[in-house]
């Protein structure tokens, strides 16, 4: 029935907890998970874990914010972009929230990162997971330069737990892009981002936990996982006037479209 569209089961809070949690999953209605690579150093667990469980995926990337982790070659991505049950490249992006005393144009590695996380995906037919906070300017121009235009020669892809303007969104959308949304969605001060929510398509939505962070109401400030995914479907069917199940299969739906052969 629901689909966790994101999630990393490798962290350590809920690694150790795996049973449990695909028990939970069951008793949740939570029929599937896209496991998603950080740093080519966790991929072959990540990739385990889709080898090992059928209604499990993996992607393969480096998170803009990892530093001192290998750094990504076209090459690598190629690579395990191409081994079974590996249906996206990501989770890759920029992120300027950190900066500290560094400049954006300190961030150039980041944005290179990213460019190589876009040709992997361009050169696989395979979706890129986007991470953008604080840098989406400059996230929305790369896929342009880089020829994520919308067109059926694209990679395409998600915008992942969506915190962004409505005006990204609608940027995001009218490059072919899903849009991703979290347990966020669910927080009392997050009405901002409700009304994204509202003004995204139904057949451009998919929802995810981002597990172990960002457990949605009621379980917010806990340790996070696939089951609690029902809970950001029900938030959604609240703001699009519709029942929960709606949600559900509509998502799911969008999930097999973008990832393709995800189907159990």
């Amino acid at each position: 029935m629901f689909t966790d569209s994101h999630c990393h089961l490798t962290f350590p809070e809920l690694t150790a907890q795996l049973p449990a949690i695909r028990l939970a999953m069951t008793q949740a209605q939570v029929d599937r998970a896209l496991c998603i690579c950080t740093t080519l150093e966790e991929f072959a667990a990540v990739h385990e874990l889709a080898t090992r469980y059928d209604n499990f995926w993996a992607t393969v990337g480096v998170h803009p914010d990892n530093e001192g982790v290998t750094e990504p070659s076209l090459q690598d991505l190629l690579t395990r972009g191409q081994l079974p049950r590996v249906v996206g490249i990501g989770e890759t992006g920029l992120d300027y929230y950190r900066l500290g005393d560094r400049s954006v144009a300190d961030m150039a590695w980041q944005r290179d990162r990213f460019r190589t996380h876009i040709r992997a995906a361009r050169q696989l037919a395979k979706p890129l997971v986007i991470h953008t906070r604080s840098a989406s300017d400059d996230t929305l121009a790369i896929l342009k330069e880089e020829g994520e235009d919308g067109s059926t020669a694209c990679a395409g892809g998600v915008f992942h737990c969506f915190t962004e303007t409505a005006e990204v969104a609608r940027a995001a959308l009218d490059l072919g892009f899903y849009v991703s949304f979290s347990g966020i969605l669910t927080f009392k001060n997050a009405q901002d981002l409700r009304d994204v929510a509202a003004f995204v398509p139904l057949d451009r939505l998919l929802i995810e936990t981002d597990s172990p962070y960002l457990a949605p109401v009621p379980y917010r400030g806990k340790t996070n996982n696939p089951s609690f995914v029902p809970y950001v479907a029900a938030q959604l069917a609240d703001i699009k006037k519709c029942p929960v199940e709606q949600i559900a299969e509509i998502t799911s739906r969008n999930f097999e479209a973008l990832f393709k052969g995800v189907l159990l």
